[in-house]
């Protein structure tokens, strides 16, 4: 994809990842807009990042999904890329969840995570299709392909993406409409939770990584540990899950 004269709208493009994505795309000369649920939140990143549009979007609704789609299209019609980053992280022991009083809690990472992306993908597409150039850049993560046992929705729920990712490109391959995969290993932001990947792969450099990937054109692109995970062989997979799981597990018994 081309890297700069875009209109851009990134989910969950506040903090973390996605702000660091936008602080990136606005450099490289593109228009920025980002949805997320906190109003706060995007007030802070306006702060930190001058030029960058905000607007309050939860995607864990249906009806707050299309309206973002209507107000985004109507306000900025040249709109041409979508990066669907926005995501929930839960760690958690099935053994030890009320699944009966508090599967709200644990379905608005389904949502979050599959719904919306799919969602905005197929709202987005048809538009997308009648222009000139665009891209659809789906954030799954290297768990797509090696789950962590501790965090068993947002695999599953990374692993469909990547899925839903493949098949979006097949069908969207005879138009303009680019479909792009990023996966990202630990990364150190709050996903999840405050101090939980501070051993991840420092952001900065994460998106620099990722930027590089797409100067280069690439459709799958991972960085750090994730770069293998990609095409791991099925035992390789066994073994590597099995590994995390393994240095992990006391921290949630």
């Amino acid at each position: 994809m081309k890297l700069s004269g875009n209109t851009i709208l990134i989910t969950g493009g506040g903090s973390g990842i996605g702000l660091a994505f936008a602080e990136r795309f606005i450099k490289a000369g593109n228009t920025v807009i980002v949805s997320g649920r906190r109003e706060n939140v995007l007030q802070q990143a306006k702060e930190q990042c001058p030029g960058l549009i905000t607007h309050v979007s939860d995607l864990s609704h249906e009806a707050e999904r299309v309206a973002l789609f209507d107000w985004v299209t109507a306000n900025y019609p040249e709109v041409n890329v979508l990066v669907n980053n926005a995501g929930i992280q839960h760690r958690f022991n099935v053994l030890k969840t009320d699944a009966e009083t508090n599967w709200s809690y644990f379905n608005k990472e389904i949502t979050t995570n599959i719904e919306a992306p799919f969602h905005l993908s197929m709202l987005f597409a048809p538009f997308f299709a009648a222009k000139n150039e665009a891209a659809i850049i789906n954030v799954t993560s290297g768990l797509a392909f090696t789950p962590f046992a501790l965090t068993p929705i947002y695999s599953a729920t990374k692993a469909a993406l990547h899925s839903f990712t493949m098949s979006l490109r097949h069908q969207l391959s005879d138009t303009s409409v680019e479909v792009i995969e990023v996966a990202p290993p630990a990364v150190n932001t709050d996903l999840g939770g405050a101090g939980l990947h501070v051993h991840g792969e420092p952001l900065d450099a994460f998106a620099d990584g990722i930027f590089q990937g797409l100067e280069e054109g690439k459709q799958e692109i991972g960085y750090g540990t994730s770069v293998n995970r990609l095409r791991m062989s099925r035992d390789e997979i066994d073994i590597y899950t099995e590994n995390m799981y393994n240095a992990a597990k006391n921290t949630i018994e």
